[in-house]
């Protein structure tokens, strides 16, 4: 039997659970209020399960809150989290932006994407979730499930993990005393793919499961001259091998399953684009690539990369969330930006 519904009908001896924000007094103030730099642990559970779904939504007076709060997670007791991303980023959209938008992991949902779902599974023997406010003067009002079950042995299944990065701009070269035709052409080639925009790094065994990227165009050419910020390769090397990696694309817009330079805005199971930019390919876009059918396996390491324009010629600012599992421990991951460095860039004006 196979497909999501075919195994509904079969019983596991396993049992549900949940960790909520209900209200314990039987009022219906059914939500946390974490204040201004305060970190809340909001779930703790020491017998073995499976996270099976999280819902969050949440209010904030200040601007770009969604940026300046961050998701933790720590499974099995471990010192360092293996979920650490600005709380917007997790659920799929970077910018400090909610979109409405379905995938099959991960869905933000009226109103105006302000309900936040995650299906990944995530294991544990033990686990422990936290939120921390980093706003500087607003209270954060938080609603949240976590539904869990238990009684599955999980000692052999990977552990989720999560990771922001953002380089803010890209490393590109200058076009100064070029035309646009000339730097458009002027990239050169990559055989190396140093200086790649890097989504994740990682050591040990486990499957690379999908990212978010999102980018914001900070070249000005006005709209009647190209000014695409895409036709980077991905490229993804496995176990620490030399170039050519084992997965070698043909463009940023291939690598999340869509084509020809696109502005529309899309999501399907898999591959989606939740903000498409605006004319010429200005302004801020956002996409989205599970490897839900196709995990990126490794036994040793991943460097999961995206050049930034051909041979990395574009400067531009970048994020991304990754998403994998693996067997731990897992390298400590880079140190996240500070609030004011993780911060979306104000919207320019069109050229």
């Amino acid at each position: 039997m196979t497909g999501p519904l075919a195994n509904l009908a079969r019983l596991t001896g396993t049992r549900s659970a949940r960790v909520s924000s209900w209200d314990r007094t039987g009022g219906n103030d059914d939500r946390y209020t974490i204040q201004p730099g305060q970190r809340r642990e909001i779930a703790a559970v020491d017998i073995s399960g499976i996270v099976r779904h999280i819902w969050m939504t949440m209010a904030c007076k200040e601007r770009h809150y969604l940026r300046k709060v961050i998701l933790r997670a720590w499974w099995d007791g471990e010192s360092e989290p293996s979920i650490e991303v600005p709380i917007g980023d997790f659920f799929g959209i970077g910018h400090a932006q909610t979109r409405n938008f379905v995938s099959l992991p991960m869905q933000m949902s009226p109103e105006d994407g302000k309900s936040f779902n995650c299906w990944f599974p995530m294991p544990f023997e033990s686990m422990r979730f936290e939120v921390e406010n980093g706003c500087a003067e607003e209270d954060l009002l938080l609603y949240f499930y976590l539904d869990l079950e238990h009684g599955e042995d999980v000692s052999g299944m990977g552990r989720f993990h999560a990771q922001f990065r953002r380089e803010n701009p890209t490393d590109g070269i200058s076009d100064e005393g070029m035309t646009n035709d000339d730097f458009q052409v002027a990239s050169g080639e990559n055989l190396t793919g140093d200086g790649n925009y890097v989504v994740l790094e990682a050591e040990g065994e486990g499957h690379f499961v999908g990212c978010n990227v999102n980018i914001q165009n900070l070249r000005d050419t006005g709209m009647n001259n190209f000014n695409w910020y895409g036709e980077g390769d991905d490229m993804i090397f496995i176990d620490g091998e030399p170039f050519p990696p084992s997965l070698h694309g043909t463009g940023t817009e291939d690598y999340f399953n869509t084509a020809w330079c696109p502005t529309q805005e899309q999501h399907a199971p898999y591959h989606g684009i939740t903000m498409g930019g605006e004319p010429n390919w200005w302004g801020k876009v956002s996409y989205y690539r599970w490897h839900v059918e196709d995990p990126v396996r490794f036994s040793k390491s991943i460097r999961m990369t995206i050049e930034h324009g051909h041979n990395n010629h574009r400067s531009d600012d970048w994020s991304s969330t990754a998403y994998w599992y693996q067997a731990e421990p897992h390298a400590r991951f880079p140190a996240l930006p500070s609030v004011e460095d993780r911060l979306p860039r104000e919207d320019l004006p069109t050229p």
